[in-house]
């Protein structure tokens, strides 16, 4: 009995926590899917996986829906194009997030609540109501289409290939584009604010001190200081934006095919549950596998460094 209390600190009940919610909002609901994922479907029902009948216990798995997403090259396509959005916006609000959270942390005492409210401003209005209003915004006659077409933006978006044709904003890879740098962009500030605004800014005066000029200084102090609120910023874009379905089916268009819109062709337009779960599948074993392995070598590099 007092080796079963001794288990229960509290330490050991505040790190049970956050695995308990894992396994019960994660890890069971991943299970179900992958278990549809594997089920053949009968109408509206799936059959059993595990079956015993008479004495005899049969494990019946069915791995043709991945054997035809291997085939089909629609859906390797279509996992690369999330991908490739998911990297072009992360990377975009990295280069927007950081000059501004580095402005928060450096900003006196008193203005720093006030930028910070700003930056979460956007969270106080409905998610789908700021994204209807890039559509209203970016058609024509909209106020942003206004001024990239009377500003000649829209012939340097037609050169990279953003948009098809000038004038046209909508339904565009700009307009998918621009409409998740907008909605993710405070996930990539605040945790860049966060570790900012603790940085020891002794080290820069020492660097100072050493003959290092600002530019210097920034790229070789507080660049890899901020190291931990660049992954956690990037992590947190990147992982959304990957199965993202709200953006792409109201500001993308033919051209911007993403993973969350084929999952939920699969769901509701062809009602193959296996085939939409198993796409599922594979989506969050891409990202949690490169994730893993990248936080395996992140840890044995830092235990190397100690």
């Amino acid at each position: 009995m007092q080796r079963f209390k001794s288990w229960f600190t509290g330490r050991r009940l505040v790190i049970a926590v956050p695995y308990a919610f894992l396994l019960l909002f994660f890890l069971f609901p991943f299970l179900i899917v992958g278990k549809i994922s594997v089920s053949e479907m009968e109408a509206v029902a799936f059959k059993d996986v595990i079956t015993f009948a008479d004495g005899v216990f049969q494990l019946t798995l069915k791995f043709g829906n991945y054997l035809y997403i291997a085939e089909d090259s629609l859906y390797f396509k279509t996992y690369l194009s999330s991908v490739h959005y998911a990297a072009l916006t992360t990377a975009l609000c990295l280069f927007i997030g950081y000059p501004f959270a580095y402005f928060m942390a450096r900003a006196r005492s008193t203005v720093q609540p006030a930028l910070l409210m700003l930056v979460m401003l956007p969270f106080w209005t409905s998610f789908l109501l700021r994204v209807y209003a890039w559509k209203g915004l970016l058609s024509d006659g909209g106020v942003v289409a206004q001024f990239v077409i009377g500003t000649g933006i829209d012939q340097l978006l037609a050169a990279l290939g953003l948009i098809p044709a000038p004038g046209k904003l909508m339904n565009t890879p700009f307009s998918l584009i621009l409409g998740m740098v907008y909605t993710y962009l405070p996930f990539m500030i605040l945790p860049l604010y966060a570790n900012l605004s603790k940085m020891d800014l002794r080290l820069l005066e020492a660097a100072a001190d050493l003959g290092a000029s600002p530019w210097v200084a920034f790229w070789k102090i507080t660049v890899p200081l901020s190291k931990a609120g660049i992954i956690a910023g990037s992590m947190l874009v990147f992982i959304p934006c990957v199965g993202e379905y709200v953006i792409p089916e109201l500001l993308g268009g033919p051209e911007t095919l993403m993973i969350g819109r084929v999952i939920w062709d699969e769901f509701f337009s062809n009602n193959d549950w296996p085939m939409a779960s198993s796409v599922a599948v594979i989506m969050i074993l891409l990202i949690i596998v490169p994730l893993a392995i990248f936080n395996k070598y992140q840890a044995e590099a830092q235990e190397t460094v100690r």
